[in-house]
């Protein structure tokens, strides 16, 4: 018999508890939440090795993603951010204050600003996605690589049969 894992115990418990229950939903979204749990902390302890938490790189990420010259307005940041204006704010000041950063004004409507990388930005969030990609191929190295391809087909195909229900402000930010 196969080892259990903690949402297979759980869903145990379950079925001797409420045995009319059908718990599938556990052995899926359960298992997804909890991997999330497990991964975050060396996630985030990646990104602070590049003195960055989780919100400073994923803008940096959406400003290096969008291509040459790396800048976009403020509302194409929070909305592809999925954050509030606020939020964002915070961000950019923290990350104009690291050098990583500058806004300056359009040059096309003076009353706007533009979000751009600065040479600091680029080559910063370049190591921190080289080395979070690193990290997380640790993660996966006990599965052979055709099982993470069905895997992330598998992941893919659930995402958007989620995607194509839920309102737009419960998908939350994407992958970097």
């Amino acid at each position: 018999m196969a080892d259990l894992d903690h949402v297979e115990r759980l869903r145990g418990h379950w079925a001797r508890e409420l045995p009319d229950l059908d718990t599938t939903p556990m052995a899926v979204l359960g298992r997804a939440y909890r991997l999330s749990n497990l991964i975050r902390p060396g996630i985030e302890r990646c990104f602070a090795r590049f003195g960055l938490d989780r919100g400073e790189f994923d803008v940096l990420c959406t400003l290096r993603r969008s291509g040459a010259p790396y800048r976009l307005t403020p509302t194409d940041l929070y909305r592809s951010l999925m954050i509030s204006s606020g939020g964002l704010t915070h961000r950019l000041v923290r990350l104009e204050k690291a050098g990583l950063i500058r806004r300056e004004k359009a040059l096309e409507d003076g009353r706007s600003l533009l979000v751009m990388l600065t040479e600091e930005g680029v080559r910063q969030v370049e190591d921190a996605f080289r080395a979070d990609m690193a990290n997380e191929m640790r993660f996966l190295e006990g599965i052979a690589p055709d099982r993470r391809a069905a895997l992330a087909e598998l992941l893919k195909e659930l995402l958007l049969s989620i995607e194509a229900h839920a309102p737009p402000e419960d998908a939350g930010p994407g992958a970097d």
